[in-house]
């Protein structure tokens, strides 16, 4: 192997996990189905295994370890095991799985794997990661890996319920089980329903799982890819939903706090006199000197409290620091070093140096707040040695990891229980939230207490999508295909950071694949090819931002290769349709793409097309823009996207997943940037960084490509082609290239 391949196998996790000795093959899905001791079930009720109970009533109840934030995945989930057992799917619901290690989330820790490929190193390296994965146990919802963790295990676990059921049947009943077949959540004999599961449950619990069995051939199935009913939407119509900050526990007392401006810096003064003089308040004080804290009867009350005695902050030693130094920072990194390479292939820095007429280019994207109308709460009691959690959080088993070692206590001593998240891109993946909820906990004698982030707070105390300088150097061969591309991205590393506030004795300053991924591996044809990371600290706290790098790089990459369509004066979608030759799937993406938003017919005056194809989380994804520019401000009136996406479960939420995350992306496009000055975020509330309004929404068209693929992501995939393709019709449009975001003319 190469140098470069043992260095990228060895900080896969970008965080010196290590993965070694855990096997080339990947784990079974048999070993993931668990027992009925994982998933023990209430009275009236019986668990066949791991993933589900049946009620007495007929009631299947399956086990979701994913976190429901408006993505479909509590109904995704259910519909995998459902589809096997041949449930009635009215009688299907869906409760939070306990913390298990069964629930392990194996499949996001592919996210990380820098190789591509099916043999050698990258087979190794898949097998391990899973196994790796599935040994961690973390059950944390991310990196669009629900359904892909999910397609064969839940699948398995249903087919194995469905059977335990039909030998149930067939002793009670005395006929041959060849005689008997399940529909609609009952045992039926040709015409004749004889039993419904309920009826059948507490003997099949008796009897010993099959060894084997047989999934369901595609033609069979009549839930996967038909988009029953999601399970999560009465309640949100009718006002039962309980997200996060609708908990509310006897006794609850409310907490609102301040941490300083800049980075680094530390409370020095709180009147904590005159706030305990106020109507409702309970308490004020300062932890750690970098929390200032007041608890009341009543959130306003203590966030009224704060506005009126603020706090007094002395800044650390970030408190100087600035956007515009941090991009000189990373300019001049780019100038000085070459960085780590995650592909270098054939020799394109000879290519480019001798080249007469290279096409060159450097691209921008800021940070980026995470924003979620959720605002950031979480509620927390200690008690009697036991801590207990209620929280919006994509990472249950990283909260309940995280607390129980600050407090030096067992796992089983704290309990998490995960509400709905009314949003989450990557920010609920953080414990702090957590942290400083049950630090106020344990000074308010075995009361509990709700923990709410004021929106000021939120923008200001975030973990951002990294800033990044992206510099780019091509050749083109006579035919205008390029010959070789050079890219170099200067940012700083979120695997680093991430796994720092996680474990900081796991932190190292590896190559991270979340900050270049998208950069490499690209599927075009080019001969040449290198690109390289310089992971470079900027002092401002950054993590994972819905499709992580992608969200970059994706931008980066799509527009400098019209870039080169461009100078060889070509269309630039039949430019990238023929360095495609190898990548079927991304052609057959694209075509399709072109056909529905009538790429080459004519535009109303004033108006452009412009397109990106890029592939993230095991999907492709191709887009058309069709925008103008009205007083001087960009105006996007339409956006067709195409998905492949594998077999698609539930075609109804995949569809609103794309829709999403074109206005997840739309917004941060044209609005999306967090500035640093004197070490502080500038960017307070979303008046400064607006999402996109009902009067600016274009109209959307989404397509999904019909395949027998397994799964791949569907949350995230929607949002990298986006800012590409709208920057893309611009340029078209203006007659020069955009090159920074957000896109201001």
């Amino acid at each position: 192997m190469k140098r470069r391949s043992l260095l990228v196998a060895g900080g896969l996790l970008g965080g010196g996990l290590l993965i070694g000795g855990f096997g080339t093959r990947r784990p079974s899905d048999l070993s993931r189905v668990g027992s009925p001791a994982d998933f023990p079930a209430p009275e009236g009720a019986v668990a066949l295994n791991a993933w589900l109970h049946i009620g007495l009533d007929g009631r299947v109840t399956v086990a979701s370890p994913r976190a429901e934030m408006g993505q479909g995945t509590h109904t995704g989930l259910a519909v995998l095991v459902a589809e096997e057992l041949d449930a009635d799917w009215a009688q299907v619901r869906v409760a939070n799985a306990p913390m298990q290690p069964v629930y392990a989330n194996a499949a996001m820790f592919l996210n990380l794997l820098p190789l591509e490929g099916e043999g050698g190193l990258a087979r190794w390296a898949r097998g391990a990661t899973l196994r790796f994965g599935v040994s961690l146990g973390w059950q944390v919802t991310g990196g669009s890996a629900s359904i892909r963790d999910a397609w064969g295990p839940l699948r398995l676990a249903g087919a194995m319920a469905r059977a335990l059921l039909l030998q149930a049947a067939a002793h009670r009943l005395q006929r041959p089980l060849a005689e008997l077949r399940t529909e609609a959540g009952a045992v039926w004999a040709g015409p004749q329903r004889l039993l419904g599961f309920g009826e059948l449950a507490g003997a099949a619990a008796l009897l010993e799982a099959p060894a084997e069995v047989t999934l369901k051939s595609r033609k069979d199935w009549r839930l996967i890819g038909r988009s029953p009913p999601r399970l999560d939407l009465p309640a949100k119509v009718n006002g039962t939903a309980q997200f996060g900050i609708d908990t509310r526990l006897p006794g609850m007392l409310y907490a609102s706090v301040r941490r300083s401006p800049t980075f680094g810096g530390r409370c020095s003064g709180l009147a904590v006199e005159a706030i305990r003089q106020r109507q409702g308040v309970h308490s004020a004080f300062v932890l750690h000197d970098q929390l200032a804290v007041v608890v009341a009867e009543r959130w306003w009350q203590a966030e009224s409290a704060l506005r009126e005695h603020p706090p007094v902050f002395v800044p650390g030693p970030r408190g100087s620091l600035n956007s515009q130094d941090m991009r000189a920072t990373l300019r001049r990194a780019l100038d000085q070093h070459e960085g780590f390479a995650f592909e270098d292939r054939g020799d394109a820095k000879a290519q480019v140096a001798k080249a007469v007429g290279a096409v060159k280019a450097e691209y921008e994207a800021p940070f980026l707040a995470h924003a979620p109308l959720e605002p950031q709460n979480c509620a927390a009691q200690v008690a009697a040695g036991q801590v207990t959690i209620w929280m919006p959080t994509q990472a249950a088993s990283l909260v309940r990891w995280k607390i129980a070692r600050l407090l030096k206590l067992d796992s089983e001593a704290v309990t998490v229980h995960t509400t709905w998240l009314g949003g989450g891109f990557g920010r609920r993946l953080e414990t702090d939230l957590a942290e400083q909820a049950v630090a106020i906990a344990q000074r308010l004698d075995g009361r509990p207490v709700q923990l709410l982030w004021s929106r000021e707070e939120d923008f200001t105390q975030g973990v951002y999508r990294p800033m990044g300088v992206s510099r780019f150097e091509a050749v083109l061969a006579e035919d205008g295909k390029p010959l070789a591309w050079r890219n170099q991205l200067a940012g700083p590393s979120i695997g680093y950071e991430q796994t720092g506030r996680i474990a900081e004795w796991a932190a190292m300053d590896a190559p991270d694949k979340n900050h270049l991924e998208g950069a490499f591996h690209l599927p075009y044809a080019i001969p040449h090819f290198e690109a390289r990371q310089l992971r470079i600290p900027l002092g401002v706290p950054v993590g994972s931002w819905r499709s992580v790098g992608h969200s970059l790089n994706g931008f980066f990459t799509e527009c400098f290769l019209d870039e080169l369509a461009q100078a060889a004066q070509q269309d630039p979608l039949a430019y990238r349709d023929a360095l495609l030759d190898a990548q079927p799937r991304h052609r057959a993406v694209l075509r399709e793409v072109a056909i529905r938003a009538g790429w080459g017919q004519p535009l109303p005056p004033g108006r452009a097309r412009g397109v990106a194809l890029h592939e993230s989380f095991g999907s492709i994804c191709a887009q058309v823009v069709e925008a103008s520019v009205h007083e001087g401000q960009p105006r996007v009136h339409r956006v067709w996207a195409v998905l492949d996406a594998g077999t698609v479960v539930h075609p109804d939420a995949v569809k609103a997943q794309v829709e999403g995350s074109i206005v997840f992306a739309l917004s941060a496009a044209l609005h999306g940037e967090i500035t640093i000055e004197n070490g502080a975020v500038q960017q307070r509330n979303f008046p400064q960084q607006p999402l996109i309004g009902m009067a600016d929404m274009p109209i959307i068209e989404v397509a999904l490509m019909d395949s027998e693929a397994e799964p791949g992501g569907v949350g995230e995939p929607g949002v990298p082609p986006l800012a590409p393709a709208l920057a893309n019709a611009l340029s078209s449009l203006l007659g020069r290239r955009i090159r920074r975001l957000p896109i201001r003319l």
